[in-house]
């Protein structure tokens, strides 16, 4: 009998008490779904997906509960759901093949089929990212495809070639997902041809940076977007229909629609946001939220819950000290938007980090530097 992920899945409950409270029943149904998920062998790519959904599900559906289940529950379940990930990952590295992961062109066109995934796919990690130093990272590794790698693109080589060009704006036409990584000073502007490539999303290691996935996520919404070490820059992500994880994130704004937040080990963030479920940060500081920018809401009626943030390391009675919600006027306008992100052909990128007030405190005019 093949392994499952777990040796030993979370013991099944023995019974059912049809008049539990919510907070119980949801406990209940939390083990029942954990022992499910756990005792699924995970040496076939399918299974491997169904797992991914699985663990992805077991989220929301905490997210979703944090309205009747206290603080430290929602810890708890937090750490079963991250112990059901780490055990995935490990038996994804044990049973695909290293040869899978290509980080350089082959110098002759090979014909290659390649089912495994990259391993900054955030579709690895759920509810955290891959233990590579994106900081270290040059460039962005080939995106696996069932087709020639003489098709393949190199995106962020192209983006870090010199260029007369204040705006790059990167086809991801030949790509199956969105990848930039390691990049300073650009303003990255993505086409709607990028739409046929938002299966993923990461975007690590950013520096001073404008960019802006809203046009092929309108049409396409990214399934999961995992954003990771970006310091005084700004990012529109548009739509994700699964969860957004962003870690060490600093001075930075972020532009964002989904169903599932998460957010961990960022400093002076402002988050426009709409989320269905309760925004989560852990080990934060400095944060601001704001309802999502009006030239970026859709009417699809879903509610918006971007103001009813979890600390999940605030556990003490009273509003956490780490988070806050932006007023009115200290929001940026609609033309911030729909003029200064979208950029001109004669605007450099630290012109429009001033006009958007980054470092937070900065006003147009001011000289760029720590935020106050």
């Amino acid at each position: 009998m093949a392994s499952s992920v777990f040796a030993s899945p979370v013991p099944h409950p023995l019974f059912r008490l049809p008049t539990m409270d919510p907070k119980q029943r949801f406990h209940t149904h939390f083990l029942d779904s954990v022992s499910s998920v756990a005792a699924i062998p995970a040496e076939r790519q399918e299974a491997i997906d169904h797992i991914l959904a699985g663990v992805a599900k077991l989220q929301n559906e905490v997210a979703d509960a944090a309205e009747f289940t206290p603080s430290y529950d929602r810890r708890q379940y937090a750490d079963t759901v991250k112990s059901l990930q780490d055990a995935l990952n490990a038996t994804i590295a044990k049973v695909t093949p290293r040869s899978r992961f290509q980080f350089k062109r082959p110098s002759k066109p090979t014909a290659h089929v390649d089912m495994g995934a990259p391993m900054n796919d955030p579709r690895l990690h759920p509810g955290s990212l891959s233990s590579t130093n994106h900081a270290t990272t040059t460039s962005a590794p080939t995106h696996q495809r069932t087709e020639s790698q003489s098709d393949a693109r190199d995106y962020n080589a192209s983006l870090s070639a010199p260029s007369s060009s204040l705006t790059r704006r990167p086809s991801f036409s030949s790509a199956t997902s969105i990848t930039l990584t390691s990049h300073a000073d650009l303003h990255i502007l993505l086409p709607p041809s990028a739409s046929a490539a938002t299966s993923s999303g990461s975007l690590t290691n950013l520096r001073r940076c404008v960019v802006d996935l809203s046009e092929p996520a309108a049409t396409s919404p990214f399934r999961g977007l995992a954003i990771r070490d970006v310091a005084e820059s700004v990012l529109v992500a548009g739509r994700v229909d699964g969860p957004v994880h962003i870690t060490a994130v600093t001075n930075s704004i972020i532009v964002v629609s989904a169903r599932q937040v998460r957010i961990h080990e960022c400093k002076n963030v402002d988050v426009y946001l709409h989320c269905t479920s309760h925004p989560i940060i852990e080990d934060c500081s400095g944060m601001r939220f704001a309802p999502l920018p009006a030239p970026y809401t859709t009417s699809d009626g879903t509610e918006n819950q971007w103001d009813q943030v979890d600390d999940f390391k605030w556990l003490k009675a009273g509003p956490s000290p780490n988070w806050t919600t932006l007023s009115e006027a200290e929001r940026l306008d609609d033309e911030a938007w729909t003029t200064v992100v979208k950029g001109t052909s004669s605007t450099s990128v630290e012109e429009m980090l001033q006009k958007l007030h980054i470092p937070r405190g900065k006003r147009d005019g001011s000289p760029a530097g720590n935020s106050a």
